[in-house]
C-alpha cells in the first residue's frame, strides 16, 4: 500500500511531505486502539520492561517525527513499541530557515537541519497531559537556541517540570549538529554537571521519571568510552546511539549536489556503519550496567536483530520510515520474532550482546 502512496508524497517537498505524514497520523488517532491491537505481533518474545514501560517489541519511534507530541497517539495506533517526541525545548522556537529538510533517494538517506523548531516545553505540556498512550512514551528535551551555554541547566531543568509528568521517560539531547554550540555540552566538564542537575530536577517531580542521554556518532572513540563511563558513574537509565550525523561518507551525491544542500544531520542507510560501531564500543564498555538503545540506518529485522546482538535492548527508526512507511515497526518486530526462533531464543533479553 505504501508503495502506491509514497511517489505522490514525493511530490511534495521532503519538509510539506512531513507535516502531511504529521498531519494523517493526528486524523487517524481516535482510531488507533482499534488499529494497534490489529498490528502487534502477539509473542511475548519481545516484551520486556525499559525506560519506565513496557514495551511490546523492541522497535521504538526515535525523536524527530513528532516533534511536538501532537501526533503521538496516532503513531501509538502504528505499532511501535515506544514513542520518542521532541525535540523540545524550554522557549518555543521556528528553527531554522527553509528549506531544511533533504531526501537522498538514491541513498535512502535524510538531511535535516531543522534546528529544534517546536512550541516549547509549556504547549507541549498541555498536548501531553490529554494523553494516555498504550505504550511508553518518551520526551526528549534539548537546549533553547537563545539560551547560553552556561545557563542551559536552568533550561533543561525548566522543560523537565513541564514534561516530566506527561511522559514515562525523559531523553537529554546535546548532540544533536543543527544548533549552534549544543555539542560543545557533551564534553565531560560540561556533560556531567547537566546530567546531575537535571537528575535532581527529575527528582522534584511527584513521580520521578527514568532519564536517557542521547550520544553522536562524530565522537571519537576515547570520548564515547568517557561517556559511557560517566553515564555507569551517574546512573543514567540508558544511552540512545546515536543522533545524526554531520559526516557525508557513504553517499552517492556528486560534492557539488552534497555542497548544494550545506549543512544538517545525515541519517538514513549511510549511517548504519557507524551506528552499528558505536553500538559495539559502547555495548563493551558498558557491560550491560546501563541499556542501550541503537538508532541509526536501521530498516530491517535482520539490522536490528544484528544491533541486539551487539548490545542493544532496544533500537529506534525514523528515516527508514520515510521510505518503507509507517508500518516498517510492526515488520521488523515480526522479522525479529522469527529469527529469534531461528535461533532458538525464547526471550529478546537472551539476544542481548550475543556477538560482544
Amino acid at each position: 500500500m505504501y508503495a502506491l502512496i509514497r511517489p505522490i508524497l514525493f511530490l511534495f517537498s521532503a519538509e510539506q511531505a512531513h507535516h502531511l505524514g504529521v498531519f494523517i497520523a493526528r486524523v487517524l488517532a481516535p482510531f488507533s486502539s482499534i488499529l494497534r491491537p490489529l498490528l502487534l505481533p502477539n509473542c511475548k518474545r519481545l516484551e520486556q520492561d525499559l525506560l519506565g514501560g513496557r514495551w511490546a517489541h523492541p522497535i521504538g519511534l526515535a525523536a524527530g517525527l513528532d516533534k511536538d507530541g501532537r501526533a503521538a497517539a496516532g503513531f501509538a495506533g502504528f505499532g511501535f513499541g515506544a514513542i520518542e517526541i521532541g525535540t523540545i525545548t524550554a522557549h518555543g522556537q521556528p528553527g531554522n530557515p527553509k528549506p531544511r529538510l533533504f531526501r537522498v533517494r538514491a541513498d535512502h538517506a535524510i538531511i535535516n537541519r531543522f534546528g529544534f523548531n517546536n512550541p516549547g516545553c509549556q504547549a507541549a505540556q498541555k498536548t501531553l497531559s490529554r494523553y494516555n498512550l498504550p505504550c511508553p512514551l518518551g520526551g526528549n528535551i534539548g537546549k533553547s537556541k537563545i539560551t547560553p551555554n552556561e545557563e542551559a541547566l536552568a533550561d533543561y531543568c525548566q522543560s523537565v517540570a513541564a514534561l516530566g509528568p506527561h511522559v514515562d521517560y525523559l531523553v537529554i539531547n546535546v548532540s544533536s549538529p543543527n544548533t549552534p554550540g549544543l555539542r560543545d555540552l557533551q564534553q565531560l566538564d560540561a556533560l556531567r554537571p547537566l546530567i546531575t542537575g537535571v537528575q535532581s530536577a527529575i527528582a522534584q517531580l511527584e513521580r520521578p521519571v527514568p532519564l536517557a542521554l542521547k550520544v553522536a556518532p562524530d565522537l571519537a572513540d576515547d570520548d564515547l568510552h568517557a561517556i559511557a563511563d560517566l553515564a555507569v558513574e551517574t546512573q543514567l537509565d540508558a544511552l540512545i546511539a546515536t543522533n545524526t550525523t554531520i559526516a557525508r561518507t557513504g553517499l552517492s551525491l556528486s560534492h557539488s549536489a552534497i555542497d548544494a544542500i550545506g549543512a544538517g544531520g545525515l541519517s538514513g542507510a549511510p549511517l548504519q556503519v557507524r551506528a552499528r560501531t558505536v553500538t559495539e564500543l559502547l555495548a563493551r564498555r558498558l557491560e550491560r550496567r546501563v541499556p542501550l538503545i541503537s538508532v541509526g540506518g536501521i530498516d530491517s529485522g535482520e539490522e536490528a536483530y544484528r544491533r541486539i546482538r551487539l548490545g542493544a535492548c532496544a533500537v529506534q527508526i525514523y528515516s527508514a520510515i520515510i521510505y518503507q512507511g509507517p508500518l516498517l515497526a510492526v515488520r521488523i518486530a515480526r522479522e525479529l520474532d522469527r529469527s529469534l526462533q531461528r535461533d532458538g531464543l525464547s526471550h529478546i533479553g537472551e539476544a542481548i550482546g550475543l556477538d560482544l
